[in-house]
Order: structure tokens, then C-alpha cells, then sequence
């Protein structure tokens, strides 16, 4: 009897043989967690404080001298557009695009036509114009002509004396010569052209004289004066000094900058213009720290600049104001002058954030220390 009734409850007895097992082993997983939060605590601790330290460096800020980089592009220091000052057919052509020239060197050459005879008529026509007045003026002193006839005479001569002036000045205006040393940019006629009074023949442009212009902010317009030395990196990557030529007095109202020029002489012709460079104009002396490239970082408002622990041990968030840029770094002015800069691990705090703040020099002297220890082991 009690075989039967043990085989008719033998499944309900391993189920609740098995509910009792598991129960037993959440109940010692519960048991061990109270010993377990310490270890948590000061797991979370290390970790937070791990994430909080940031390697730090102390620096005193040294005079330098600001330097206003800006973009800009080189242009001819002159250009004109030649034009005809009298017409005629184009005779002949002096100098082909893009030709280095002297001063008073043929770019083209009209034809002559009739000028040569309309010259010598307007010179005998003033020679007789003179002769009449002559005869006149002694006619005049014994009254046989009137003050108004005698007057007559001269004004006929001065209208003689006009034409061939004009006359002169027409044979001129057909040679078109260079204005000054420079170069042929752009030739807009041909050999048998007929070009009318005005009509364009060509530009050119002084070539000798190189100049950068670029846009100066109100700050840095304030620094910057006729006359003072500056530099500029042309694409090719040449850099070339010369002398500011030219400061804006107004301002441009839609940007509000002043247009600068920097001139440089350019007498080889070696350089080619217009390209684009980077004007660096010597400014105010000014404190600076000179930092790394690569300790700049972003805040929330897009500004480049750079994170420091400030007076009351929290990190500060200082905009950018690069006064110079070398090959060893850049100087950065704007900060303390005594500053402690955040030199590792800038990028994972923020700003306002109480942080622990590692000198260089501890960690210098630990590895130093440890590096030693091994040695002698």
C-alpha cells in the first residue's frame, strides 16, 4: 500500500525536491552580497577617480611678439586697360600676350593713313597765319588797321596753332606703347582691326611690383601702419617680405574689416601673381604661453581653445587667441600668467569640473624612480 502511494506521488516529490535545491541556491547568492558592496564601493571610487585625473602642467607666460596671420592673394601692384585715342585700322603688332616690356616699348601700331600730310598742311597754315599777324601788328602802328582786325589775326593764328597740335598729337596717338615696365596681359585686337576712339587694345599690368592684400578685423587694424615690414607664404611655398604700401581708413561695411596691402618687389619676375598666401604681419608684444597643437580642443560652442585648472581647482575653458605660431608649438595669449594647463586627459573632462590634477613632474619622477628600482634589480 504505501509502495503504491509513493509511485502515485513520485513526480509531485521531485518537482518540489527540486524547487527546494533552487531556492537553496538563490538564498546562498543572497547570503554572500553583504559582504560583496565594499568591494563594489571602492571598485566604483578608483574607477571615478581614474576617470577624474588629468596630468597637468605649471608654466609662466614669456614676452613674445603677436603676429596677424590672415588669408589673402597676390595681384599686380598696377593694371590699366589701353585704349585707342584715335581711330584706324590695326598695322602691325609689337608684342605678343603675356610679353615682359619696358617702358615705351609697341604694343600695336595703327595705320597712317593721311596724318603725315594733315601735319604739314596745319604747319604751313601756322606759318602763314604768323606772317599775316606780322604784317598786321606794323600796319597797326600807323593806323592803317584797326585794333579789331589786328586782334582778328591773332586769333586766327592760335586756331592754326591748335590744328597742328592736333595734328601732331594724332600721328602720336597711333603707336600704342607700354605705360611702364611690366607685362602684356591681354591683346584684344589683331592686325587689320579697326578700332574706333576709346575702343579697348589691351591690358597690362606691372608685373615688377607684387602686392598681397587681405582683411584686417577692427583689432588687429589698430597694429598695423603704412610703412611697417611683413611677410608672406605664397602657395608654392615661397616666403617673400616686403612693406605694408597700404591700410584701409574705412572699414568694409559688409564685413567690417580694413583692407591691407603688402608690397614686394618682384624685380626678376620670378614670382607668379595671383595665387592665394598667408599674410603674417608683426603686431603689439604681448605674454603668452607656448603650448602643443594638440592640446587645443572644442567647447560646446564650436571655439577652439584650451583647458586649465583655474584659481578655485576647477577646470576653465579659455578661448584661443594665438598671438604666434612656430615650428615648436604655439603661444597662446589670454591666459594667466601663471597658468596650470591640462596637458593629458583634457578631452574627458568639462568645463566647471573638480578634477585631480597630476604635475608632470611627479609622474617624471616616478618613472625615473621605477626605472631605477629595475635597474638595480
Amino acid at each position: 500500500m504505501q509502495q503504491s502511494t509513493y509511485n502515485k506521488y513520485k513526480s509531485w516529490l521531485v518537482s518540489a525536491g527540486i524547487a527546494v535545491a533552487v531556492a537553496v541556491w538563490l538564498a546562498s547568492g543572497q547570503i554572500g552580497d553583504d559582504e560583496a558592496p565594499p568591494a563594489t564601493a571602492a571598485a566604483t571610487a578608483t574607477s571615478s577617480e581614474s576617470k577624474n585625473a588629468v596630468r597637468v602642467r605649471h608654466q609662466t607666460a614669456e614676452l613674445v611678439q603677436r603676429t596677424i596671420t590672415v588669408n589673402g592673394k597676390t595681384a599686380p601692384a598696377r593694371s590699366v586697360a589701353l585704349a585707342a585715342q584715335t581711330e584706324g585700322r590695326i598695322d602691325s603688332i609689337g608684342a605678343e600676350r603675356g610679353s615682359n616690356m619696358e617702358r615705351g616699348d609697341l604694343i600695336v601700331r595703327l595705320d597712317e593713313r593721311d596724318r603725315t600730310a594733315r601735319l604739314l598742311q596745319s604747319e604751313a597754315t601756322v606759318k602763314q597765319r604768323e606772317v599775316e599777324y606780322e604784317a598786321r601788328l606794323k600796319l597797326k602802328s600807323s593806323s592803317y588797321v584797326s585794333e579789331s582786325q589786328l586782334q582778328e589775326a591773332v586769333a586766327l593764328l592760335e586756331v592754326a596753332r591748335a590744328d597742328l597740335t592736333r595734328a601732331k598729337l594724332d600721328l602720336d596717338y597711333m603707336t600704342i606703347r607700354a605705360p611702364f615696365g611690366g607685362a602684356l596681359q591681354d591683346r584684344a585686337v589683331e592686325v587689320g582691326d579697326f578700332v574706333k576712339v576709346g575702343e579697348a587694345i589691351a591690358t597690362y599690368v606691372d608685373n615688377r611690383m607684387i602686392i598681397v592684400s587681405a582683411n584686417l578685423s577692427e583689432f588687429d587694424a589698430h597694429h598695423v601702419s603704412v610703412g611697417d615690414q611683413a611677410e608672406a607664404q605664397l602657395a608654392t611655398g615661397e616666403t617673400v617680405e616686403g612693406r605694408i604700401r597700404y591700410v584701409a581708413p574705412v572699414a568694409d561695411e559688409a564685413t567690417r574689416t580694413f583692407g591691407v596691402e603688402l608690397e614686394i618687389d618682384n624685380s626678376d619676375g620670378e614670382l607668379r601673381i595671383g595665387g592665394t598666401a598667408v599674410l603674417k604681419i608683426p603686431a603689439e608684444e604681448t605674454l603668452a604661453h607656448r603650448v602643443s597643437p594638440s592640446l587645443l580642443t572644442l567647447d560646446d560652442a564650436g571655439n577652439i581653445g584650451i583647458k586649465i585648472i583655474g584659481e578655485n581647482g576647477l577646470v576653465e575653458f579659455v578661448v584661443a587667441d594665438i598671438a604666434l605660431s612656430t615650428n615648436n608649438g604655439v603661444w597662446l595669449a589670454g591666459l594667466p600668467q601663471d597658468a596650470t594647463i591640462i596637458t593629458v586627459g583634457q578631452g574627458y573632462v568639462s568645463n566647471g569640473a573638480r578634477v585631480n590634477a597630476v604635475p608632470e613632474d611627479d609622474i617624471d619622477t616616478a618613472v625615473a624612480i621605477k626605472s631605477g628600482t629595475e635597474a638595480n634589480d
